[in-house]
């Protein structure tokens, strides 16, 4: 049995995923990283609800702002890119006690970080009018997006800091501090929305002003406990020269991450356009609510999954193949629970979720039967979810790229252009294109999973007790 590399500090919270107790290990990353999602939800919920309720002009505002999402998306999905793919690596090479290469892995993530925050910063700018009317902005919705647009992208570099690095302090097992920083954000854009959209009438550039104050915050407290002493890993720039094979490291693992969250910005420009030619500016709003309940409602279930992937990593690169099977099947039931629950409550009481946002007679009468179509059989996506950050988790970039792309780019998107053309469904089979992408893509990635990891498993632990 390999010595423990970790061990709880009463002062850093650092979590042992060397422990025989693999349920506790799991709790113990996911609960603040649970509690660090929700704070980052209520972080971008907040906006939508406030900008909801402006006085006269709710509905048209949630339609500008959903019409920003692919850009949001897109930017989480660079960030995610070095993140979320060089993270796993990281917990990799330290259950191999290879702390030299976990640092190089994390200060070249860093570095891509910056680079591609500040290119992407400057591109939205000077694109930002074709890519909103690409998205499908009319010219009543347009003022408004390009409002929150132009202001949210000159934090990019922020939130690409503060989303991208924030894997590498969860990754050490100081899940407490990673959801600090979340906290931070969040605490500081709950207090100035208020203040910025109504106090000093801002409107919809008082949220995204509010938006970026709180991710230069956050941006600032990863870096300064990434360099600090109570990091175990620290992220040491002086000296720094950029490793073109680490990168690519990375960018293969993350690929499969940056893949889901691009085909996510796909699929909403194409639900735009698609509504907007059937259904007009309301149905883009009715989507951007149901963008936000998903967010809801899907954010335990990856927090669940996000805080089994650094236990997954660490006791595959340690070798210890039955922690590996335990932590997969524990994240997987605990999972098809919630997302089974979740779904009863959003099809019994539609409208209470619609209400959180917007409570408009017009809106609510067309948002509780999408919401209802949109849902059915929320459940599958445990087995997406388990079966993508499984094959994260193990470095398996080409599978997990692929199961990426097949729910959202080879399902969704086709779908989405193809049903409301059926039997005259309209604008209804914009939504339906969602649950049939669940149940085929979750049921595919899980089996895959499942017969491609535990043969591995298995290998691994008759290898062992043949020595």
């Amino acid at each position: 049995m390999p010595f423990p590399h970790f061990h709880r500090t009463a002062g850093g919270g650092q979590v042992d995923f060397s422990s025989p107790n693999i349920r506790r290990s799991v709790l113990a990353v996911t609960a603040p990283m649970l509690v660090a999602q929700l704070l980052n939800l209520l972080y971008n919920i907040v906006d939508r609800i406030y900008i909801g309720k402006i006085p006269g002009q709710g509905t048209l505002a949630l339609a500008g702002l959903g019409l920003c999402f692919p850009v949001v998306t897109l930017i989480t999905a660079f960030s995610n890119l070095f993140g979320v793919g060089g993270a796993p690596l990281c917990s990799i090479a330290r259950g191999q006690k290879d702390l030299k290469t976990a640092r190089a892995i994390m200060a070249n993530s860093w570095f891509m970080l910056v680079v591609c925050g500040v290119v992407l910063t400057v591109l939205g700018i000077a694109l930002h009018k074709p890519l909103l009317y690409l998205f499908g902005a009319s010219d009543d919705t347009y003022p408004v997006a390009a409002q929150y647009m132009t202001i949210y992208l000159l934090g990019t570099v922020f939130v690409m800091i503060s989303l991208g690095l924030n894997p590498y302090i969860n990754s050490q097992g100081f899940a407490r501090i990673g959801m600090l920083t979340v906290l931070l954000g969040a605490v500081t854009n709950i207090i100035l929305d208020p203040i910025l959209i109504f106090g000093l009438r801002l409107g919809v550039r008082g949220a995204a002003i509010a938006t970026v104050f709180s991710q230069l915050l956050s941006a600032i407290w990863v870096m300064r406990f990434l360099t600090g002493p109570k990091a175990e890993l620290r992220l040491i720039l002086r000296g720094f020269r950029p490793d073109g094979r680490l990168i690519r490291r990375i960018v293969a693992l993350g690929t499969s991450t940056f893949v889901m969250s691009f085909t996510d910005s796909l699929v909403q420009v194409v639900c735009n356009s698609t509504l907007r030619a059937y259904g007009g500016d309301l149905y883009i709003s009715v989507m951007t609510v149901i963008n936000s309940v998903r967010q809801i409602a899907q954010t335990p279930a990856l927090a669940l999954s996000d805080g089994g992937s650094p236990v997954i990593s660490y006791n595959y690169g340690a070798r210890m193949a039955g922690r590996v099977r335990a932590a997969i099947r524990f994240m997987t039931q605990l999972g098809f629970g919630y997302t089974l629950l979740i779904w009863a409550l959003i099809s019994l009481f539609p409208a209470a979720f619609i209400r959180i946002f917007n409570q408009d007679p017009e809106l609510l009468a067309a948002a509780v039967p999408a919401l209802q179509i949109y849902f059915f059989g929320f459940f599958m996506m445990a087995f997406q979810f388990s079966g993508q950050s499984v094959f994260k988790s193990l470095n398996k970039a080409k599978l997990a790229i692929f199961f990426s792309l097949l729910r959202k780019a080879i399902i969704v998107v086709p779908l989405t252009l193809l049903l409301p053309h059926v039997a005259g469904l309209g604008v209804k089979g914009v939504f339906l294109a969602e649950p049939v992408s669940n149940f085929v893509g979750g049921l595919a990635c899980y089996i895959t999973m499942r017969l491609t990891v535990m043969p591995e498993l298995s290998a691994m632990e008759r290898a062992k007790s043949a020595r």
